[in-house]
């Protein structure tokens, strides 16, 4: 995640230049950003929590004491998962919202 992150804001690190110089908050450009890795974590989600739920199914059916998988897992992980992107997002957002718009417009 962190990774991507750093990647899509030294790719867009114009854009948040332009927005910068044109009076856009730092909230703001975190928020147009966010909304994006919001998107990527709601399809991985959607993707992992089927696959996950028959993996942990299929391990728990060979114990002889077994138990059942509750919906609040994997509501628990959306949370998790929200919350690290936030936190990686808003951090690298911030550094990249916060430098100097001249410089990310200088460089060719």
């Amino acid at each position: 995640m962190v990774g991507l992150v750093s990647f899509i804001t030294e790719r867009r690190s114009k854009e948040i230049g332009i927005r910068k110089i044109l009076g856009a908050s730092v909230p703001h450009i975190v928020l147009i950003l966010l909304k994006e890795f919001a998107l990527l974590v709601v399809i991985a989600n959607l993707i992992a929590w089927p696959l996950a739920y028959f993996a942990m199914n299929g391990w728990l059916r060979d114990f002889a004491y077994r138990i059942s998988i509750n919906w609040w897992i994997f509501m628990l992980a959306v949370v998790f998962t929200f919350g690290i992107a936030f936190l990686t997002v808003s951090h690298k957002v911030i550094r990249a919202a916060t430098a100097n718009p001249v410089d990310s417009l200088r460089y060719e």
